[in-house]
Formats: C-alpha cells, sequence, structure tokens
C-alpha cells in the first residue's frame, strides 16, 4: 500500500456531492492497558467508509502490562496503516503528544482505546465538517453509551447526561451544530492548532485536552460542533471505577485553575462545596447548635432534588429500577468529584510549592546550614 505524504489529498465520488476531497486523516489512540476493548475500537475504525490509504491510526500505548501491545500487533500485521507507537511517560496527556508528533495528516483525530463509532461514515463526516466549516477544530458529541450495557452502566449514562450529572458548561452531550467554544468539546485538529498553541500539558494526568482546548479558545481558534460524529464511551462499571473517574476530573479540574484562573467558577468548585458541607455537619453544633438545623435543611434539599431528577429520568425511560439506583450515582458522582476537588486544593498546592524554586531553595539553604553545625 503506497504511504501518502501529509500533503497529498485523495479524491473520491460522493453519492450526492459529487466530486470531493478527502484529506490524510491521522488517528491518535492513547491506550494504557485496554485489552478489553481496544480490539473492537480498531475494527470500528478499520470499518470506516474511508480509502485505507486516506488514514493511519497510531496506538500510543503507555507501557500497558497486559495483552494490549500483543492485540495491536497482530492488527498492524494485517493493515498496514495501524502502527503501535510507545509511550514511555505513561500518562493520556504524553501519548496525544507522541502521537501527534508522529502524525503524517493535516487532520489529527484523538480517540481513545474504549469507545464505539456508531457510524461507518465518522471520517467521511469528520473531513465535511472541516470543509463546510473551515474551523480549525472539529468537536464532538461524546455518549456514555455502549452496547450489551448492564443496568449500573445504563444508570451512569444516564445520570451524566443529565443536568445534575456533569459540568453545566459542557456540550457533549448537546445535538446541534453549531460552533461553539473547544473547552468542552474539541477532539479532532488541524495542524495549525499545535503549530499555534503547542502541545498537550505534560503536567496533566486528567482534564489535558480541557486545558490544551482552553488554550485554542484563548487564541481565537474557530470550533465547530458535529452531531455526525460522535463518539460513544463506555460507563465506567462499578460505582467504585467511576469514583475514581470522578476524583481524577476533580483533581485536573483545580490543576487546570490553577494554570488557568479564569476557569474558576462556583459551578466548577460546586462539588468541593457539597463535601465540604458534608464533612463539617458534625462541628456545627460546636459552632452554634442552630447551625445544625440549617445543616440538616440543605441536606434534605440536596436529597430531594436528587430523588426527583432520579424518577424523571426513570418515568422518561419507563425504566422503574432506574430509579432505585441513579440516587446511588448521583451521589457517587458529586462526593468523588468534591473529594477530588479538595484532595487538590489541600495536597495539590502543597505539592507544587514543594517543587518550585523557592521550595528547593529554601531545602538547600536548609541542608547547607546543617551540614555547618
Amino acid at each position: 500500500m503506497r504511504r501518502l505524504k501529509p500533503t497529498d489529498i485523495l479524491t473520491t465520488t460522493s453519492d450526492h456531492r459529487g466530486e470531493s476531497s478527502l484529506e490524510f486523516v491521522s488517528i491518535v489512540v492513547p491506550v494504557r492497558n485496554e485489552q478489553r476493548y481496544i480490539k473492537a475500537t480498531l475494527e470500528m475504525l478499520l470499518r470506516q467508509e474511508y480509502p485505507e490509504e486516506g488514514f493511519e491510526i497510531l496506538v500510543v500505548d503507555g507501557r500497558s502490562d497486559d495483552a494490549t501491545r500483543d492485540i495491536v500487533k497482530r492488527i498492524a500485521r494485517i493493515h498496514t496503516n495501524v502502527r503501535l507507537v510507545d509511550n514511555p511517560r505513561i500518562w493520556s496527556s504524553a501519548g496525544r503528544n507522541v502521537g501527534v508528533e508522529h502524525a503524517r495528516g493535516d487532520i489529527i483525530l484523538v480517540i481513545d482505546g474504549h469507545c464505539e463509532l456508531e457510524s461507518t461514515t465518522h471520517l467521511r463526516d469528520l473531513v465535511d465538517a472541516f470543509t463546510r466549516s473551515g474551523a480549525d477544530i472539529v468537536g464532538r458529541p461524546q455518549p456514555l453509551r455502549v452496547a450489551n450495557a448492564s443496568k449500573l452502566q445504563q444508570a451512569i449514562s444516564e445520570a451524566r447526561a443529565s443536568l445534575l450529572g456533569h459540568h453545566p458548561d459542557s456540550f457533549v452531550y448537546t445535538q446541534v451544530d453549531r460552533f461553539v467554544p473547544a473547552i468542552s468539546v474539541g477532539a479532532a485538529y488541524r495542524r495549525n492548532v499545535f503549530d499555534a498553541i503547542g502541545f498537550f500539558d505534560e503536567t496533566f494526568d486528567a482534564c489535558e485536552d480541557v486545558d490544551f482546548n482552553h488554550r485554542a479558545d484563548q487564541a481565537e481558534l474557530k470550533c465547530f460542533f458535529s452531531s455526525k460524529v460522535a463518539v460513544c464511551y463506555a460507563p465506567r462499571s462499578s460505582l467504585t471505577g467511576l469514583f475514581h473517574q470522578l476524583a481524577r476530573y476533580g483533581r485536573g479540574r483545580i490543576r487546570l485553575g490553577r494554570k488557568h484562573p479564569e476557569t474558576f467558577s462556583l459551578k466548577t468548585l460546586l462539588p468541593g462545596v457539597f463535601v465540604t458541607g458534608i464533612l463539617a455537619g458534625p462541628i456545627l453544633p460546636w459552632i452554634d447548635t442552630r447551625l445544625i438545623w440549617v445543616y440538616w435543611l440543605c441536606l434534605l434539599f440536596y436529597v430531594g432534588v436528587v430523588i426527583g431528577a432520579s424518577l424523571s429520568i426513570a418515568f422518561r425511560r419507563r425504566d422503574w429500577k432506574l430509579a432505585f439506583m441513579l440516587p446511588l450515582v448521583f451521589a457517587t458522582i458529586h462526593i468523588s468529584a468534591g473529594f477530588g476537588i479538595l484532595q487538590e486544593t489541600l495536597l495539590g498546592g502543597l505539592k507544587s510549592w514543594w517543587s518550585s524554586p523557592a521550595a528547593r531553595t529554601h531545602r538547600t539553604m536548609v541542608v547547607e546550614r546543617s551540614d555547618r553545625i
């Protein structure tokens, strides 16, 4: 198979538009220990109604210790447009950068190793979105929806898509094509975006895409949201997994705010305020006995809102089992995000100070004084 150069253009016949140009697309798939999902993800990408010589798949592996690498190697032996690339720095932020550095396309699409594409025309629709909008970035819906989902996964999917389950400024659950800020949805990029704002920040182990997209917004790059290029993600299969995921997102949001103070808002910090309120409850009577009533009223209000939202979703879905599972899912989402926010606020700041030049200088002076003594 002939390898295309980044500047090569493919010409194909469209069913309803006559001649159209299909650009070379590089798909970057950062992974670590994805043996359960990576084969299905690659097969869905390879089934795309797009010339095989017109795209490449770069699986960037963060030193997996399961069968991920072997699975990718087997597929790459059959499909020469699939490549396995090593990511010695492990984190997804570094993996994205490795992928971009190796990519040959002018359009770079980032896909995770545990997602599903509902359409076989995803790449065509993506190129079309870039062409008709003239945008630098294309954003996408990212619903939590996979085949054969368990009841808990269905509850997590419904909760995360609701107003109570995700950041209210996010567009990932909308379906209207329009220009939007890139911060919450950007996933495919013209190469000029990286020339303009640099690469993903490798100090982030979560929200590196949010940081990158925020910088794109600051640079006034255009982002077009296309409903045709939705990518479905697998909801976590357990509440423990959901807790760890949302706690990591909470930590990432604080790191983002530390780097970009303008991204701080009450909406972002609300889960942290919620968890702080829960923890403060037992000590309130020691301050003022009347505060305990405020505590219980706020807690009852929260419970009422969560139960009301759960019943509304269950009624809409005609599935009353969800009514019993959703309150626990909502509580896990809010508490875990709040825990991550507080953890990074209290310990992350100390860690940042400890690694700062001023702190290193201080430690050096202390050591030098002790040596003199």
